[in-house]
């Protein structure tokens, strides 16, 4: 299947980085610390930076979130860090953006939930002060609708008028309906309020994969606003990569989406920053975006000997990744390259060969040789016990030689 243009929407200038209107699709992630406490707020924006995330979202829930946001940027500044800080608001970010106006001027982006921003009579109010506030400060506003705070007076309007219908629909179209409706509606009031289309972003997340896609294919054809694409509550581990990574890979092949966030619930103890690097994974593998060497290895079998290749790939691919921050900055394109370290005789040559460099290692009755290929050609066969530091010696090598700055 053939990727499908990017479908063309509003560019929208987020800090310093473009999001939509034919822009490569932007990689974004949020914090978990308390946003008052800066060190750690800073640190871990700092780790998330350097990962990729090319916009990081805090939460501004209190006062003393609201007062910490300035020195925040300030100590990401005097670090040489200039990542675009979103703040994430609910239920009191019309106060907290009118009383801690260093804050609203601050932030990058204002990520306002539909569902959360009033009750009642409070709502239509409370919304239209914070578009006034992004109207002021110049700001782009995401309108983030969640299936898990959908705004209930959407849901009921809906519901009401499905009882009148001689063919009811089923709940669950209803509340899709009503996902995208609070989108739409709530952007259309921004614009009423004086907001830009080019200063608004949607999304409209739940957690199940067949409705994220549905809701998302229908929100696209009745919009031309950037679209932020994530499954919310994604999960952990390996359930929470495999479901984002099916759901936002069918939106981008039918070019839906200009940026992505992958909300991973993090291991105990666990990085942050993985959700970073299945979003960029997830994009590189498609082939939307390349933002680090990518390692192809084997799975192993029977013939393949021990787990040697299998460390040296994971040392590898760490060693890669570990060096991008600097290497993007030095050798352009590097981004691109392919490295092969497969385990026996059987692909070992023929992946070698095929990407910019690989080795062959021998597996179960092969001669103790690893041959090495570089651009197709066999350059070098290594063999002894540094087998493993000689090889990233190599691929250091090629870096400079191909890569280098002329």
């Amino acid at each position: 299947m053939s990727i499908k243009p990017r479908k063309q929407t509003h560019q929208v200038l987020v800090g310093n980085i473009k999001v939509g209107g034919g822009a490569p699709i932007v990689v974004q992630s949020m914090t978990n610390t308390d946003t008052a406490d800066i060190a750690g707020t800073v640190k871990q924006i700092i780790e998330l930076s350097n990962a990729g995330s090319e916009l990081v979202r805090v939460t501004v829930n209190t006062e003393e979130a609201a007062k910490a946001v300035p020195e925040v940027h300030n100590q990401l500044v005097q670090k040489g860090f200039s990542v675009p800080i979103v703040g994430d608001f609910h239920f009191n970010g019309h106060k907290l953006l009118d009383k801690y106006p260093a804050c609203a001027e601050t932030l990058a982006k204002y990520r306002i939930n539909p569902g959360n921003v009033g009750r009642g009579k409070s709502r239509d109010p409370q919304f239209q002060q914070m578009i006034e506030f992004a109207c002021k400060y110049n700001k782009p506003v995401r309108i983030g609708v969640n299936g898990g705070s959908l705004d209930q007076s959407v849901l009921t309007r809906l519901l009401d008028e499905n009882r009148l219908k001689d063919t009811p629909q089923e709940l669950p179209a209803i509340t899709r309906e009503a996902i995208v409706l609070s989108a739409l509606e709530s952007a259309a009031k921004a614009e009423e309020y004086g907001l830009g289309s080019d200063k608004i972003i949607l999304s409209c997340k739940i957690s199940n994969v067949q409705e994220l896609i549905n809701i998302y294919q229908d929100l696209s054809t009745r919009c031309d606003y950037a679209l932020h694409l994530g499954l919310t509550e994604a999960g952990m581990g390996s359930k929470g990569i495999v479901s984002s990574s099916a759901a936002l890979s069918i939106l981008m092949q039918q070019g839906i989406g200009d940026t992505i966030r992958i909300s991973l619930t993090p291991e105990p103890g666990g990085a942050r920053t993985t959700e970073v690097v299945v979003a960029q994974e997830i994009l590189q593998t498609m082939g939307f975006r390349s933002f680090t060497p990518m390692v192809i290895a084997c799975p192993g079998c029977g013939r393949t000997t021990s787990d040697y290749f299998q460390k040296l790939a994971q040392d590898i691919q760490a060693y890669l990744r570990s060096h991008m921050p600097i290497w993007k900055e030095k050798y352009k394109g590097v981004e691109e390259m392919e490295v092969a370290v497969m385990g026996c005789v059987v692909n070992g040559p023929g992946e070698s060969k095929n990407a910019n460099i690989g080795i062959s290692l021998p597996g179960t009755g092969e001669s103790p040789v690893a041959p090495v290929y570089e651009d197709g050609v066999k350059t070098v066969t290594l063999k002894g016990d540094r087998i493993a530091e000689e090889f990233q010696e190599l691929v250091e090598r090629y870096i400079e030689s191909h890569y280098g700055v002329n």
